[in-house]
């Protein structure tokens, strides 16, 4: 019997390269047939909340506000070291910070949380994160807190970093990987069994394209955005790691660090319960 599940991840290089065997049925499709709506991540945040889809990628924070999930252990994306930034035109300061605005990919995104952890709530405007950088080109905005390919990419469009809230987080946490996006299964719409299902397919989808880097690289820079292929490989090679394989302990226990200081500094306002597929 053939299951039809929605799936949601978004128009990024890493999702596609993750999604690269499943899409084209390169691997055993463990009883899925795979129906994909690919959409901006504050989209799949929003979407998640009315369980419109079996499986999504979303923020990590966008846990916080939703409830009957389960989430699955492989295709998170964790940074090591480094993770969102924070840019602007030469001359800008972090420190005048709170003075300007402050361009964000959006509210429910793990960076913006990372974000207010760091240096509290700020005057901010939702972006498409494509287009965050432009924003500060055109003086729109003060600042731009990045995400995806931009992280590597600002250097050519003349613009500088002023904060890695990566290496923050690094530090602060004593070297915990930075929970950004992860995949969860609505448990309002299937099995565990299911979701658990679900979450070994994504894994050896993800180890194919780990195995096979030159074809599914070329598969993902339909997501490009005209990105130089070496840059957009860097990119990918930085977000499907380790972690993304398996989250192990160490992502789980970064996820839960995440909501701890959320809830301490009074960004979020209940404690988030966390389930795992395994």
């Amino acid at each position: 019997m053939t299951d039809e599940i929605r799936v949601g991840h978004t128009p990024d290089a890493d999702d596609a390269f993750m999604f690269y065997a499943i899409e084209n049925e390169l691997v055993p499709m463990n009883g899925f047939k795979i129906v994909h709506h690919v959409e901006d991540i504050e989209k799949l945040n929003k979407r998640a909340m009315n369980h419109e889809l079996e499986i999504t990628a979303i923020s990590a924070h966008a846990l916080a506000y939703l409830d009957n999930y389960t989430i699955l252990t492989s295709g998170g994306s964790f940074g090591i070291n480094y993770g969102p930034i924070i840019i602007s035109k030469e001359g800008k300061s972090i420190s005048e910070l709170s003075n300007g605005v402050v361009a964000i990919p959006g509210f429910l995104t793990s960076a913006y949380l990372l974000m207010t952890i760091s240096f509290g709530v700020q005057k901010c405007r939702e972006f498409l994160f494509s287009d965050i950088p432009q924003a500060v080109i055109n003086n729109l905005v003060d600042y731009g807190l990045v995400i995806h390919e931009s992280q590597v990419t600002f250097e050519s469009q003349e613009l500088v970093k002023l904060f890695d809230l990566g290496e923050w987080w690094h530090k602060i946490t004593g070297g915990l990987p930075v929970p950004l996006g992860i995949n969860v299964g609505s448990n309002n719409l299937m099995s565990i069994s299911r979701i658990r299902d679900f979450d070994n397919l994504l894994k050896n989808s993800i180890q194919y394209s780990i195995d096979h880097v030159d074809e599914a690289i070329e598969f993902a820079s339909k997501y490009g955005r005209g990105t130089d292929k070496s840059i957009l490989t860097k990119f990918v090679k930085m977000y499907v790691n380790d972690y993304t394989l398996d989250m192990k302990e160490q992502g789980k226990n970064a996820i839960s660090k995440l909501f701890d200081l959320a809830l301490e500094k009074g960004i979020i306002k209940r404690e988030v319960p966390l389930v795992f597929s395994k």
